[in-house]
């Protein structure tokens, strides 16, 4: 409970059956989180077993993806104020101070990993991660004049469930790039928010994500796109009747969604090759 306002978190997990039991307890023992609804998304066995250990509540979500598991949080939780994190040992259940404080000012904050003095030892924030996420932050920071943006990849973040309400409609990525779209989605709509440091601990096991340089690299470059195709969106959105025309629409949007094209068709080789080189082997 913050000043009256309940407050919910919500653990997405897959991959986490190691991690997950002491997230939950950590997020609890600090007294400010009333409830956890953890979205079982197709979890490794085992997982399920952990949960049902503590006070979390579990619900399951067979739709496979992260956004998915996240938006079916967001119809399970009861409080006021709703916070998202991993529970795979990278954010601590201290950390949860620290957006409460500020939820007082603003709808929305965002946590950021991307301090050096915050990343501890372990961590998985080495230079192509921690620098990528900020180039792509500050795409954003750039293309919708926003406040200091340092980290577009952050999981954790607080919003209010009134702030929610005005924005669910518009989230729809089922993936990876669902948290982008959360926050493209907050800085194009009249909602207050701010970036805070967050601690970023070493993750318990591998990330099916980050744990992979190739699939890193190509989650980033589907990222500036989505980060240019959804500023084309809103622009022409807030200016249809405005200067440009429709022929001039078309063809600059060809070019945001067609420069990836190639892109993607290498990275599909380069998974070919790595699955037939796996195959070889075992």
């Amino acid at each position: 409970m913050w000043k009256g306002k309940k407050v919910s978190v919500i653990f997405p997990t897959y991959n986490e059956k190691d991690s997950i039991k002491n997230a939950i307890n950590d997020f609890f023992r600090y007294g400010y989180v009333d409830e956890i609804v953890v979205v079982n998304n197709n979890a490794a066995e085992g997982t399920k077993e952990e949960v049902e250990k503590t006070k979390a509540i579990q619900v399951f979500e067979k739709k496979q993806g992260y956004g998915n598991a996240i938006r079916r949080g967001f119809k399970e939780v009861k409080g006021d104020l709703i916070i998202i994190a991993e529970p795979d040992g990278t954010f601590l259940g201290e950390d949860v101070l620290k957006l409460l404080a500020y939820s007082d000012d603003v709808d929305v904050v965002f946590g950021t990993r991307t301090h050096t003095a915050m990343i501890k030892k372990g961590a998985n924030m080495g230079i192509f991660l921690k620098w990528g996420n900020w180039f792509i932050a500050k795409i954003v920071q750039f293309s919708f004049n926003t406040p200091r943006f340092t980290d577009a990849g952050c999981t954790m973040r607080l919003i209010h469930k009134d702030a929610l309400k005005k924005i669910e409609h518009k989230l729809k990525k089922g993936g990876s790039s669902f948290g982008l779209e959360m926050i493209l989605t907050i800085v194009s709509s009249n909602l207050r928010y701010l970036e805070i440091p967050l601690n970023y601990e070493e993750r318990v096991g591998e990330s099916s994500v980050t744990g992979s340089k190739v699939k890193a690299f190509f989650l980033g470059l589907d990222m500036i796109r989505l980060v240019l195709s959804y500023r084309i969106k809103v622009w022409f959105r807030k200016s249809r009747d405005a200067t440009v025309s429709s022929p001039q629409i078309t063809v600059i949007m060809r070019v945001v969604y067609g420069i990836p094209y190639s892109i993607y068709s290498i990275k599909n080789s380069i998974l070919n090759t790595q699955y037939t080189i796996l195959n070889t082997l075992y």
